[in-house]
């Protein structure tokens, strides 16, 4: 039987209909990565990149050359510039802001071939300490309002370049379902004196959609799923910011998300995903100025993951209302193995 279910987090519905898990086009496999000779990403290969905004690296190496861990580069094809003024146009009853923004890569490590299950945990922590100073600093210019952390890995998640890499992306406004959702979770806050994602959390353990957890965070396929083996991970309690993280929690996130993608590899052998980070609002404006200020009482970090093993078509384009073919409560039982 189906389900139309609400997605609480998003405030949009999906349809969870095992039955249409037979049909063509579900079960679509990642491509195995080979080693690229002309990679730009790869180590040996930085004069190919933009010159590097940031990196860690070996104490003994030079920017804009071997011996990183990461590196961040803006976006050779950017879709806004921070070089840009900021300004808005007027085309009559339209209404447009310039092309001002950043739109920076994280080349999450040397190695071409590396997948994320394959990450040691250091690969993480450096991986996550690189986003860390990437956030405080676009959060430093005050014109910047939101910011955007995702990954597309491989060609049905839409990625353009194999060699693992992260985007980030900020804007001079707030994307509309964001400022919705700190919206929702500044209501649900002073409605029920709970936090909207901390109650989440409790039914997901009370329903048995749990695939892991640790001290800090815990990992579930959630009940309205977008995605088969939709994982998100969030932070049991307290953590709101990726930037407020202390090195004991710093250690439990990147245990359990190494944990989650040994899982998905397991259990989906080679799979594409979307991998998206929570970042709040980053600056208090006349929008943002009912919830700014209580940011970190009223929501939770997370991090949601998305395998794309199953291609969506017309509906989903007309209705923004997705179909996925596995029980969330199937997908954790798998996942937990």
């Amino acid at each position: 039987m189906s389900d139309i279910r609400y997605n609480l987090l998003d405030d949009r519905f999906v349809i969870i209909a095992p039955e249409r898990l037979s049909r063509p086009l579900c079960n679509n496999q990642s491509q195995v990565k080979t080693k690229m000779l002309h990679c730009p990403f790869c180590e040996g290969n930085e004069s190919m990149t933009t010159p590097e905004i940031y990196a860690l690296r070996d104490a003994s190496s030079e920017a804009n050359q071997k011996g990183w861990h990461n590196r961040v580069i803006p976006n050779l094809y950017t879709a806004v510039n921070v070089e840009t003024k900021n300004y808005i146009k007027h085309e009559g009853i339209f209404q447009a802001h310039n092309g001002f923004g950043a739109h920076e890569i994280l080349v999450d490590t040397p190695d071409h071939t590396l997948e994320m299950h394959q990450w040691s945990v250091d690969t993480y922590i450096n991986w996550f300490n690189t986003l860390i100073n990437r956030i405080i600093d676009l959060k430093d210019n005050r014109e910047l309002l939101s910011l955007t952390i995702f990954k597309n890995s491989g060609l049905i998640a839409g990625a353009s370049q194999e060699h693992p890499h992260t985007q980030l992306i900020a804007l001079p406004v707030i994307p509309t379902t964001l400022f919705q959702k700190y919206q929702r979770f500044s209501e649900h806050y002073h409605h029920t004196g709970h936090v909207l994602l901390e109650d989440m959390i409790v039914q997901e353990y009370q329903d048995n959609r749990v695939i892991t957890e640790n001290s800090d965070f815990v990992a579930f396929c959630p009940y309205a799923s977008e995605y088969p083996f939709e994982v998100m991970i969030m932070a049991k309690e307290g953590l709101s910011r990726l930037e407020l993280i202390d090195k004991e929690e710093l250690q439990s996130l990147a245990s359990i998300v190494s944990k989650v993608f040994s899982s998905l590899k397991n259990t989906l052998g080679n799979f594409d995903f979307n991998l998206f980070v929570s970042v709040p609002p980053l600056q208090k404006n006349s929008q943002t100025k009912l919830f700014f200020d209580e940011i970190d009482t009223i929501t939770r970090f997370y991090i949601r993951i998305t395998p794309r093993i199953y291609q969506h078509a017309g509906f989903e384009v007309a209705t923004q209302m997705m179909i996925n073919p596995i029980d969330p409560n199937e997908a954790a039982r798998r996942l937990r193995g």
